[in-house]
């Protein structure tokens, strides 16, 4: 485990490097990331390279120890570029270009930008394969979903359906064009969604958001071959920004050596609650994106702000105890952003360890003490990862086909599915999140929201999961398309109603309206966005609607199938609801439950061998109490804790436990 900041030796004066560089290695820091802004400097003129300065600075960090991750600067291309070949501008759907001024100014499928971006790669990783400090490289910064209209990108759009579909009358055929009389004759009649997407065809669509994907990892592929016939030694990753997001993360990190995330918890006291559980989904998403350890590339330092209002400062052990929320969900290496705030530039309130006046204060004696307990750690932690027993599925697909065409209103995949994971987080089950496409066979308790895409492959999966022993929970709008976007002609929730043992009669996007359902135990729980009208077909009814025209009519029912069950809820509930139907459903699938947690405390288990380390953390501003069933050794406080063990605000506490737990 390794403790870094970003660093950016352009920014600053020769003669603050060595002092920059003897802090770091005082404080604990043993990483930086230079360079992926740099373009302009690496390369002022097309041709002339200066790596001198950058030579200069690493070698600098290299006396004191610090190792160095390159980021390639095809994320900020250089006003020369920009000038000479404007078709490394992206166009919006009015063909207007998008100046640069900012980052991320640039078309993944310019000719242009392809030629300049792997020719500057080439040349550092040919430079810097065999320099003993770096250690690695960061592709591009912060990818997304340019969403680029230009010439080159409507050629290679039509090229990328001609591939995927072979002929015209099989596109016409999978995309339904007959309706509003959209048929193609020939291949130059498609374009890229001119004008926006407003009344576009969703298939069409859907595909769009593919091919946008695959524009970006094809991008990614030309930096990555490169750095790997160069620096075959060297690791690559890309540092991606956070969810819910339409750019594909699985096919984006799948050649890569590991997923990095840049994560900055919301720092506003009133959020600090809610905002640690959904910093808990986007962890345990990254972590599922190659099922492995990740790093964080990017981290909280002080107030962000820049293009918006700065946001409040973080609290007094707010950075620690965030930083070891990464740790305890799959973090291996935490680099915080930045070493020190700018003084010019567009993120010059985006704040760093140390602030404008470059006295280290208050954040940075806190980063101090974490670097301290990290790299104390690191001996115990390193090669440990986390315990997961349940699964929450997700799906960049189901995500972009929900906002082509949202359901009702208010509803949201993304938000639903942050409604999912906070009652698994909240009742101590041990969850990953994961892609529909991966094997599910280890969990015996899978929640998979809005299966709104399904295909035989995924419902056989999940009906395998569940003979063998799983317990399976289906949501509304399940079942309802196939991977073309096309609307199955069948009774939902389609491929999967025999195995839920229930079809939807009729179903009411009631958004925002609030209805009621009544549990078996005489419980009521409020109900929006949606409700679907059960009628079971072998499955026993869990909840009944108490109002409207279907007042006494199934809401929830569950299903034996197999060894397993299969839980279909026709509504979404309050969050209570879920803490009582996943807790009850977490007991029979036998998993492992820590019930009691107070509000804002999160744990996770990282096992090593046969070595298993709790995590307590406290992400609120009040003290807490966690009770546990023995006394236990503390990593940090190297002593015995329990079993009742008292939290400070925004405290953190790590226990081994023993074999028996």
């Amino acid at each position: 485990m390794k403790m870094g900041v970003d660093y950016y030796p352009e920014h600053w004066d020769r003669s603050m490097w060595e002092q920059d560089a003897k802090l770091m290695r005082e404080t604990g820091v043993s990483l930086i990331r230079v360079a992926e802004f740099a373009w302009s400097r690496l390369e002022p003129e097309e041709g002339r390279y200066e790596f001198g300065w950058l030579d200069d600075a690493i070698d600098v960090f290299y006396k004191y120890g610090i190792q160095v991750v390159i980021g390639t600067p095809s994320c900020t291309p250089p006003n020369w570029l920009v000038e000479r070949f404007p078709d490394v501008l992206p166009r919006d759907a009015m063909l207007n270009p998008r100046y640069p001024g900012i980052r991320g100014h640039r078309c993944y499928n310019s000719p242009s930008m392809r030629f300049f971006s792997t020719k500057i790669v080439e040349k550092l990783a040919s430079h810097y394969a065999s320099h003993p400090a770096v250690i690695g490289w960061q592709i591009d910064n912060e990818f997304s979903l340019n969403e680029c209209h230009c010439e080159n990108c409507n050629n290679r759009f039509r090229d990328w359906l001609s591939k995927k579909y072979g002929t015209l009358e099989a596109l016409n055929q999978d995309w339904g064009t007959v309706v509003w009389s959209g048929e193609y004759s020939s291949w130059e009649q498609i374009t890229t969604p001119f004008g926006g997407t407003k009344f576009r065809n969703p298939s069409f669509l859907l595909d769009w958001k593919w091919f946008e994907t695959d524009s970006v990892v094809e991008f990614q592929q030309s930096q990555l071959s490169i750095l790997r016939k160069y620096c075959p030694d060297h690791f690559v990753t890309h540092n991606i920004w956070s969810y819910p997001m339409s750019l594909d993360y699985y096919k984006l990190c799948e050649d890569l050596d590991f997923a990095s995330l840049d994560y900055y918890p919301g720092t506003s006291p009133e959020k600090s609650v809610s905002g640690g559980y959904n910093g808990a989904l986007t962890l345990d998403l990254t972590r599922g994106i190659k099922r492995q350890n990740f790093w964080i590339m990017e981290t909280i330092s002080g107030p962000p702000g820049c293009w918006f209002p700065m946001w409040r400062t973080p609290q007094p052990g707010f950075i620690r105890a965030f930083a070891w929320q990464c740790i305890a969900r799959g973090a291996d290496t935490l680099v915080h952003f930045r070493w020190r705030s700018a003084p010019f530039g567009a993120e010059q309130f985006w704040h760093g360890l140390i602030d404008h006046s470059n006295v280290p204060g208050r954040r940075f004696e806190e980063y101090r003490m974490l670097c301290d307990e990290v790299n104390r750690l690191s001996p115990v932690l390193a090669g440990s990862e986390v315990l997961g027993e349940a699964a929450v599925l997700h799906s960049h697909d189901l995500y972009n086909a929900l906002e082509i065409q949202p359901q009702a209103e208010g509803m949201n995949y993304f938000d639903n599915l942050k409604l999912y994971h906070r009652a698994l987080t909240k009742s101590g089950i041990l969850t990953d999140v994961v892609n529909t496409t991966d094997d599910l066979d280890k969990y015996r308790l899978i929640v998979a929201p809005s299966l709104y895409l399904l295909d035989e492959k995924l419902a056989d999966k999940l009906e395998n999961c569940v003979k063998n022993g799983a317990t399976l929970i289906l949501t509304n709008r399940t079942g309802v398309k196939n991977m073309s976007n096309v609307c199955w002609i069948q009774p939902l929730p389609g491929l999967l109603a025999e195995a839920a043992g229930v079809t939807v009669g009729e179903y009411d996007p009631v958004g925002n309206d609030v209805h009621t359902i009544r549990m078996l135990d005489g419980k009521t729980y409020s109900c929006s966005q949606w409700c679907d009208i059960l009628e079971p077909a072998g499955a026993e009814t869990v909840a009944w609607y108490e109002d409207d025209f279907y007042a006494g009519k199934p809401a929830v029912t569950v299903h034996s199938y197999g060894k397993g069950k299969v839980y279909y809820m026709g509504i979404v509930a309050e969050e209570s609801f879920y803490l009582n139907l996943f807790g009850k459903a977490a007991e029979e699938a036998g998993l492992t439950r820590f019930t009691g947690l107070p509000e804002g405390v999160q744990i996770s288990i990282r096992r090593k061998g046969n070595s298993k380390y709790l995590f307590l953390l406290n992400l609120t501003q009040k003290q807490q109490t966690v009770e546990l069933k023995g006394t236990y050794r503390s990593l940090l406080q190297e002593m015995s804790v329990g079993p009742d063990v008292i939290l400070d605000p925004y405290a953190v506490e790590i226990v081994e436990l023993d074999e028996q737990f």
